[in-house]
């Protein structure tokens, strides 16, 4: 056996068939250690003794020491019935079966002379004998009873009160006599308790042996009448309850030509405990599931079970008599044992993990518990072991910790593995003074496929990226998924940034690989932040932090790129945070205002309506464009209650106009995050109840985004809003990839041409192309035309000869907060 770890008291304790099995050996080993009265011994097939208690000494005169590893008969004659002795033993090897209890007249090595009442039993392996216990009683005392009894004569009267057995004498069935050592047996108060009775009284109504009280009884009386005695063990049964057992010799003699007889009884109660615990534990031991070993105090194996083979591959004839040490595996230095052995020195008790090794040489863990068992003066007479093969425990705490410490989905390491190793990384940064890279890596616009594909594509599409990004590290580098899209790699031990610059080069190619899902193909790009240790941080926190600082100015920079932290970066995600916390009390703190640019009809010049702009005046900083502060509020969560008030500012004031005799059509931009709320139908209708705005003078205006997305929910938002009566319009045409068959999807009531394309006016020819196109497409789906960002007279003159609409723009008028109604020039 060997182990991991240095032997120290263990903290786990199986349960089960071998915890068991050490608890009662171990209560009845040292009970037999400290019997005072049983004699209890063992040998092996070939008459060697193998278990010698401390009584044994004391009967035969020979120590354990002494006795352990010589042959039974060589520690005492059985004078002339030495062969008697030897053919008892022979028959129980032979059959397997317990010998009957019998007297044996002994004389010593010291030549002193013994009689001892014996039962040999055996303990058997699959039904073959494997060792021979004795359990023997000194009757020598009653032997000399029996003797001055018969010598006795007119003198049996005061030997029979004086007998410490029971003696009862018996007239045909009935008692007619008992002595004071009877009574006391019997619990009685005085003989008259017990005479005119029968044993028969005193009996339970099945011994056993399964047999009935009565049927027993005639046999024994009957075996005793033919040989003048005979000697048996009876179990009876008191009045109170209480069962005992005693040794029972039954003598017939005549008297006057009258049959009598007389029985001498012992109690041998305790010995019969100790027998059916002896038997008891030896079924436990030979059963036991768990590996159990037993060796003397000199560490000499004396015992080991089926298990101890089957666990070990060493079979039990190979290491009887052998020390423990012999058992080593050869993968623990000597000193590993015996801090072991000094432990159970000092604390009796010592449990750990162990590794062991097989005869086919493979390894496996295993809890061993050794105890130490002390007779009655305190010195160690054996020890035990218990083994309990625990590779099925230990692979379940493998895969627990496995699962604690890896991602559900993908099996990359989670965050709690992944800190763990950058803390590893760093430490070993620093001692061998070389670089270590963090890199941030957030799928570009992944939530569109959820939303498009489902979950379950999108959790193919991780499943895919996580394999690609492990193909792109070594070995000694971790990619980990720390939730969502987001993924971080560790690469240690690296010579500078060029290797941190390929390897992200490396990956934003395997990511871009179209990935096949369920009868999709699905592109994809990445935008990677990258810290270095120690340019970019020293501890875990902050390349982490600058990390993630890098990767938002990569998609800050249009997605699909790597960028490294740098000071700048980082002064423009603190102005960000900054910008977020402001925009939180920004509501409630009235700061925002609403600028309206007028839209006007190119064939009359007459104002048909504005477009609400939402402007931010804060306190430190000025007026502030959307741009400056929309996209924080559309990430942080802030843009549903921003444009719900917008939307009540912007009816409200539509409504103030049309009460002063401007009736306008007021614009408001829907953004992508008052879709998914959900509550974006009820707030159109809080709006218009509130000022009583007609729904035909509010247009919602919805970005080419919100209409890609095409899920139910949206196509029901905008036929909802299209049913109460308010007008519909696409915003920023041209600048993403709807198509017809999605437009014809939604009731839409007109389309806008986004500024980029009106800027080109008339300087390229693409343009003078596209615009038209668009116009042609509008007309198609029967929806009016807006262009926005008009700016010169000769873009407004392209336009009215392609047939659009309406315009706004600088040419028309600047937003404000009281716009200019009046007809504009044609």
């Amino acid at each position: 056996m060997s182990a991991d770890t240095p032997a120290q008291a263990g903290s786990f304790e199986p349960e089960g068939p071998g915890r068991e099995a050490l608890d009662v050996l171990y209560r009845f080993v040292a009970a037999l250690e400290l019997a005072p009265t049983v004699a209890v011994h063992s040998t092996d097939r070939n008459g060697i003794v193998r278990y010698w208690n401390h009584t044994c000494a004391d009967v035969f005169g020979v120590t354990a020491a002494e006795a352990v590893g010589r042959p039974l008969t060589s520690l005492a004659s059985h004078l002339e019935r030495e062969e008697d002795f030897k053919n008892t033993l022979e028959s129980v090897w032979k059959t397997g079966r317990t010998a009957p209890p019998r007297d044996w007249h002994i004389r010593r090595l010291d030549g002193a002379e013994r009689w001892l009442y014996s039962t040999h039993f055996p303990v058997l392996r699959d039904g073959v004998p494997q060792q021979l216990f004795c359990m023997e009683v000194d009757i020598s005392k009653r032997k000399v009873d029996e003797a001055e009894l018969i010598e006795a004569g007119a003198n049996f009267r005061q030997l029979f009160e004086r007998s410490t057995d029971a003696i009862v004498l018996i007239k045909g069935n009935s008692i007619v006599d008992v002595n004071p050592a009877a009574v006391a047996l019997f619990r009685c108060v005085g003989k008259q308790d017990i005479v005119g009775k029968t044993l028969l009284d005193f009996s339970p109504e099945v011994q056993a042996t399964g047999e009935t009280s009565v049927v027993a009884d005639a046999a024994v009386t009957a075996r005793a009448f033919i040989d003048g005695n005979y000697r048996y063990e009876w179990e009876y049964a008191l009045p109170d309850g209480i069962h005992f057992w005693a040794e029972v010799l039954l003598t017939s003699v005549t008297l006057d030509h009258e049959f009598l007889s007389y029985a001498v009884l012992r109690d041998i109660s305790p010995r019969k405990t100790a027998e059916h615990a002896l038997a008891m534990a030896a079924r436990v031991f030979e059963n036991s599931r768990d590996a159990i070993l037993i060796t003397d105090r000199h560490y000499r194996v004396i015992a080991v079970n089926q298990a101890f083979t089957t666990l070990t591959g060493i079979e039990a004839g190979e290491v009887m008599g052998g020390e423990v040490p012999g058992l080593r595996s050869g993968m623990h230095e000597p000193s590993f044992y015996q801090q072991i052995w000094d432990y159970v020195a000092v604390h009796d008790h010592w449990e750990g993990e162990v590794c062991c090794v097989r005869r086919e040489d493979d390894d496996y863990p295993v809890w061993v518990a050794v105890t130490a068992i002390r007779d009655s003066a305190e010195q160690v007479s054996n020890y035990m072991a218990i083994m309990t093969d625990i590779t099925e425990r230990k692979r379940a705490e493998e895969q627990t910790r496995h699962l604690a410490e890896h991602d559900f989905l993908t099996d990359l390491p989670n965050r709690v593995l992944f800190l763990d190793r950058l803390h590893q990384a760093l430490v070993s940064a620093r001692r061998q003074h070389n670089k270590v890279a963090v890199m941030f890596l957030d799928l570009d616009r992944f939530k569109g496929i959820n939303d498009s594909f489902g979950h379950h594509v999108g959790d193919a599409v991780l499943k895919e990226v996580a394999t690609r990004l492990t193909g792109c590290v070594r070995g000694v580098d971790t990619v980990s998924r720390q939730g969502g899209d987001e993924f971080v790699v560790i690469l240690a031990d690296i010579g500078g940034v060029d290797q941190a610059a390929h390897v992200a080069t490396s990956v934003m190619h395997a990511v871009a690989q179209p990935v096949r899902s369920n009868g999709h193909t699905i592109s994809l790009s990445v935008s990677i932040g990258i810290a270095i240790c120690p340019d970019d941080g020293l501890d875990v926190d902050t390349l982490l932090q600058h990390a993630d600082v890098a990767m938002y100015h990569a998609k800050q920079n249009g997605r699909n790129a790597f960028s490294f932290f740098n000071a700048d970066m980082n002064a423009h995600v603190i102005e960000r945070v900054q910008i977020e916390n402001e925009l939180r009390h920004a509501l409630s703190n009235q700061e925002f205002l609403l600028e309206y640019q007028p839209e006007v009809n190119i064939a009359t010049g007459l104002t048909i309506g504005v477009e609400a702009l939402l402007r931010w005046r804060h306190p430190q900083r000025g007026l502030l464009m959307p741009h400056q502060f929309i996209p924080v509020a559309e990430e942080c969560g802030l843009m549903v209650p921003i444009g719900e008030w917008v939307l009540r500012q912007a009816c409200s004031q539509a409504r103030a106009w049309r009460d002063e005799g401007c009736p306008v059509v007021v614009a408001v931009n829907l953004s992508g995050a008052q879709f998914l709320h959900g509550g974006l139908v009820h707030s159109v209708d809080e709006a218009l109840r509130l000022s009583g705005l007609a729904p035909e003078f509010l247009d919602l205006e919805i970005t080419e985004s919100v209409i890609m997305r095409g899920d139910e929910a949206t196509v029901a938002t905008v036929a909802a809003l299209r049913e109460r009566g308010v007008q519909l319009t696409i915003d920023d045409f041209g600048t993403g990839y709807s198509s017809l068959n999605f437009l014809r999807r939604y009731p839409l009531t007109k389309l806008k041409i986004d500024r980029s394309f009106v800027d080109e006016i008339p300087e390229y020819d693409t343009t003078a192309n596209l615009i038209p196109a668009i116009i042609a497409v509008a007309r198609s789906l029967k929806l009016r035309v807006i262009a926005e960002g008009v700016e010169t007279a000769e873009q407004l003159m392209f336009l009215q000869q392609h047939g659009c609409d309406d315009y706004q723009g600088y040419y028309a008028s600047m937003a404000s907060t009281e716009p200019d109604l009046k007809p504009r020039p044609r």
